[in-house]
């Protein structure tokens, strides 16, 4: 059984790391089982450069048709699970064919990397970014090895923010005007309104301020659309009256947001919604969704 058991082992132990790894900041990154491993943080256009080791185990030697590293950006769709899409596909040869009998180390290096898209994991897909390491053999199948890394890009501050104003009712009823002091905000940002009653002749019991991610993804009779409440803020509790006005302040850091992406590589969109609630002492829920813009800012 032993024997078995070591039949399947592969035949040598492959690391990849990065040259500058251990200065590079590091970062959370959720794998598919659920476990929370650190990985390098990288921005499109940095250089990727690394050591790969190859070292047969003990008596052992590895005949090998060549070696190679790839630098991989994928999109996998949950419905279309283990269907990679790639985006970005590099590669250096490493190695000619020939035997393997002791540790070996290659050095790679891909030059100022194009990595547009930012790496997510989304409630119907995940876009990641990986170095994969391919030892091809003839027989007994070929060695593969993955190292996962992060990509996060930024944006200046924009150049144009208009406030969002919107007025909102049901005729005869209630009336309603809301402002936000921007329509696009950075992820650390605070959402500053203020919320105005013009008419109120039904019972409001509570209001609250969500925010709300939508995850869409295909296109036309194949879209896929995924709503996810991130975050729930009362901002008022009990009957408004005509002309009182209620402040809204809701800071966004505390929340696992990521900027806005829209049509990446033709396959999804991420967009965010602040979702005014208002719910009557009959328990009906009126409300109005407005979306907004989310970038990422370099930290100061």
């Amino acid at each position: 059984m032993n024997f078995l058991i070591g039949a399947f082992k592969p035949a040598c132990n492959i690391s990849i790391t990065f040259s500058d790894g251990k200065s590079r900041k590091q970062v959370p990154m959720k794998k598919e089982n659920g476990k929370t491993i650190m990985v390098s943080l990288f921005q499109s256009k940095e250089s990727i450069a690394g050591k790969v080791s190859i070292e047969p185990l003990q008596g052992k030697k590895i005949e090998h048709l060549g070696v190679k590293v790839e630098l991989l950006g994928q999109i996998e769709m949950y419905f279309d699970r283990g269907n990679f899409y790639d985006f970005t596909s590099l590669v250096r040869e490493l190695d000619v064919p020939g035997d393997i009998y002791e540790r070996k180390t290659y050095p790679f290096e891909f030059s100022t990397v194009e990595m547009p898209y930012e790496t997510y994991n989304g409630a119907n897909l995940r876009l990641r970014y990986v170095l994969k390491v391919t030892v091809s053999r003839n027989y007994g199948g070929s060695i593969v090895e993955y190292q996962d890394f992060m990509v996060r890009n930024y944006s200046p501050p924009p150049s144009i923010n208009n406030s969002i104003k919107m007025e909102v009712g049901i005729e005869d009823c209630l009336h309603i005007e809301f402002e936000y002091n921007k329509s696009k905000y950075h992820l650390k940002d605070v959402i500053i309104g203020k919320i105005y009653f013009l008419l109120v002749r039904i019972k409001i019991k509570n209001m609250d301020l969500e925010i709300r991610r939508r995850d869409s993804t295909g296109s036309g009779a194949n879209t896929h659309v995924e709503t996810e409440t991130l975050a729930k803020f009362e901002l008022m509790d009990g009957a408004p009256v005509r002309g009182e006005s209620i402040p809204i302040r809701l800071f966004l850091s505390p929340y696992e947001l990521t900027p806005t992406y829209r049509n990446i590589n033709n396959k999804f969109s991420v967009k965010y919604y602040l979702n005014l609630v208002l719910v009557d002492e009959e328990d009906r829920r009126y409300f109005k969704q407005q979306e907004i813009a989310i970038y990422r800012q370099q930290d100061s």
